[in-house]
């Protein structure tokens, strides 16, 4: 098994220099964020025709990509995903797991509710057609069930995370089964998807959530890191098996894990 990178101990002179032209960067690319989701952006007509992106999914992933750039992240993709409509589901250490999967994938993720009352975020993430859900309230999940498999009935693609929350320290937590319902309600292929950080070529776990680590602090911490490489890596598909959710979801766990372990070294 590859070894996880750690926390880097000498200090890193070039962090003020990396907060000078990033910050700036950082609010330009905000103000465009307004104008695409006010002039640009609407799921109306988000859905692939002849396998065409509309411009929508393109602009949102043109300005994941954008934004990760800021942060100095080059963001790469494995493998193929499936075309429209899909449940994507993947591994959770950052709020940058989203931007991540959309760099190179549109989809409409679910995403806790608190995100939608943050300023500016939640509008933005409320107009790239995202699902939101209150923890631990059963009417919460089953309203958002029929919202997923609404949207996959038209031909969106759906993006979650079932270990339910972010995980610390490179451990992959357990996945919820019932959000794989979905996927056999609407009887759409459910994709894998590995999101890994890494620095020469080897993962590093530092770039997600610390214990107790705040969104602002992980955000502050994260704009002055180093460059570092963000892969998304589109997995084998889960088999549909209406009688053993539970199946599917360790299966999909099992091919997120051995990715994160043993992705490229290059």
């Amino acid at each position: 098994m590859e070894a996880a990178t750690a926390n880097p101990t000498p200090r890193d002179r070039l962090r003020p220099l990396r907060y000078v032209w990033r910050v700036p960067l950082l609010l330009l690319h905000v103000l465009f964020g307004i104008l695409v989701c006010t002039l640009i952006l609407s799921w109306a007509g988000g859905v692939m025709k002849n396998g065409r992106e509309p411009l929508a999914h393109r602009t949102i992933r043109l300005w994941s990509t954008m934004l990760l750039g800021v942060f100095g992240f080059r963001s790469r993709r494995f493998g193929t995903p499936l075309p429209d409509p899909v449940l994507f589901v993947a591994n959770h250490t950052s709020w940058l797991d989203i931007e991540l999967l959309h760099s190179q994938r549109a989809a409409c993720f679910v995403a806790k509710a608190e995100i939608a009352r943050w300023p500016l975020v939640g509008w933005m993430a409320a107009r790239g057609g995202t699902i939101f859900h209150r923890r631990g309230n059963n009417h919460s999940l089953a309203s958002v069930m029929a919202v997923m498999v609404e949207r996959l009935r038209e031909g969106r693609s759906v993006a979650v995370f079932p270990e339910g929350g972010t995980g610390h320290n490179g451990v992959l937590r357990v996945f919820h089964a019932r959000i794989f319902q979905a996927a056999l309600d609407a009887e759409v292929p459910v994709q894998p998807v590995a999101l890994r950080f890494t620095r020469n070529g080897q993962r590093l776990i530092d770039a997600g959530f610390r214990d107790g680590e705040s969104f602002l602090g992980n955000f502050i911490r994260l704009l002055g890191e180093p460059p570092l490489d963000v892969e998304v890596h589109f997995l084998e598909p889960v088999p549909l098996s209406p009688d053993a959710r539970r199946r599917m979801a360790e299966t999909a766990r099992e091919r997120i894990a051995a990715a994160l372990d043993s992705g490229p070294r290059a």
